[in-house]
């Protein structure tokens, strides 16, 4: 055992329900191995996280023993050589139920050949949350009826969405149709871009894997995000100052009838004592447009352990220990999202959050970004561009054109 007063860094994702669990997580793993070192845990925003591990080279120096990464960022981490293969530590050692615990669609990201460079921490693809108690309201049936001569349901089509999200918007009652995460982060535009552009038919990558913008789907994706952002009869006023979790926040608190966000703004909702809609919310399929599917997209965090860390094979305990069934379901009540099938399906979860069980349809029906070590430059041409359509009345053709133009460099 270390030092009593050595220390293990651990880089984490800034969210209220993640810091709790780790706090839990942490006090019951010294309590049951009698480890004796301290844990400094810093929650960061995402560029920070992502500056401080991979930019400024955190977990290869060993400034960080243990960090959340995300799928956008692991082969990045990877092909610089910032996170340690736990393959020797997985034979060693296995987790409980490795690998036949977890859905495929959460072990595959972090697979590099013969090595695994993570282990699963916190999901919840993107779906269509929705205030139920809204939709199934016999007078706003009634009158939803009146006005458009159809059953008011959750939309299934993008045109449908604007229709309820307008029928919805009450700003005299701190009520709005629906809002977007449209805060300059390099992420949740990016998302939004992306399920815009799947769910019209359209594809990220062509067949050589080259990453596509400048399509007739992304076209019609982003003049439509566009105009529904600038409609202040549809949307939250406030777009333009939410990320996800403050999106998250908003729905919580009431002030949104539905909106396109992961699914575990729908959970927090369940289990956050200050949620207004507790019991009152459900989740559906994305809308699509006339030439796609409702498609989700899965982006999920891993524990990953630094390679210049001195404390490898604790952060291996450790992370071994976070990921069982028991903090599984624990970070779940939380308000995280667990990954373990265990879970999704646990009696107790789907009591408290009664659509949980669906977190697996949601991922046999869910695309991922490309796993590419360029990607967080790509991410940020393709923010630009979303940023540049809302921002300005250039032409979305030209603009969509400039930014292939931009990725087409960085491949290059």
């Amino acid at each position: 055992m270390p030092e009593k007063n050595d220390v293990l860094k651990f880089a984490v994702r800034k969210f209220g329900p993640f810091e709790a669990a780790l706090a839990k997580t942490w006090e019951a793993y010294c309590k049951e191995t009698n480890c004796t070192l301290q844990l400094e845990a810093i929650p960061m925003e995402l560029h920070q996280l992502h500056d401080e591990t991979l930019v400024k080279e955190g977990l290869k120096n060993g400034s960080w023993d243990i960090a959340h990464l995300n799928t956008d960022w692991i082969a990045e981490a990877h092909a610089s050589g910032a996170i340690e293969d736990l393959t020797p530590f997985i034979e060693n050692n296995q987790p409980d139920d490795y690998p036949q615990g977890w859905s495929s669609a959460l072990l595959e990201m972090q697979q590099f050949g013969n090595q695994v460079v993570g282990l699963p921490f916190h999901d919840g693809p993107e779906c269509l949350i929705y205030r139920k108690d809204l939709f199934e309201d016999p007078q706003e049936q009634e009158n939803f009826y009146k006005q458009h001569g159809k059953k008011l349901a959750p939309p299934k089509t993008w045109d449908d969405f604007v229709t309820v999200a307008r029928f919805f918007q009450r700003p005299e009652q701190n009520l709005y149709g629906t809002l977007f995460a449209a805060y300059p982060d390099g992420h949740n535009t990016v998302f939004d871009f992306c399920l815009q552009l799947w769910t019209r038919g359209g594809e990220l990558t062509d067949t050589a894997a080259r990453v596509t913008i400048d399509s007739a789907a992304a076209r019609e994706g982003l003049e439509f995000y566009r105009e529904v952002l600038h409609d202040k009869s549809v949307v939250h006023p406030n777009c333009a100052d939410f990320e996800s979790v403050r999106a998250g926040q908003a729905f919580a608190n009431g002030e949104v009838a539905m909106m396109v966000n992961w699914f575990g703004f729908a959970s927090v909702c369940e289990v956050d004592p200050g949620s207004k809609v507790k019991g009152k919310v459900d989740i559906a399929d994305i809308p699509h447009g006339p030439n796609g599917l409702g498609t989700s997209l899965n982006v999920y965090w891993m524990y990953t352990i630094g390679s210049g860390s001195r404390h490898k094979e604790i952060a291996y305990d450790f992370i071994k220990f976070a990921t069982n069934r028991r903090n599984d379901k624990q970070l779940t009540l939380e308000g995280g999202i667990g990954c373990r099938i265990s879970t999704w399906h646990d009696a107790e979860v789907n009591t408290v959050v009664p659509y949980y069980h669906k977190l697996e349809q949601l991922h046999r029906n869910s695309k991922t970004l490309p796993r590419h070590e360029l990607w967080a430059r790509t991410a940020e041409v393709i923010d630009k561009v979303v940023l540049k359509a809302i921002n300005t009345d250039e032409p979305v053709a030209d603009i969509l054109k400039e930014g292939q133009q931009e990725i087409n460099e960085i491949f290059r």
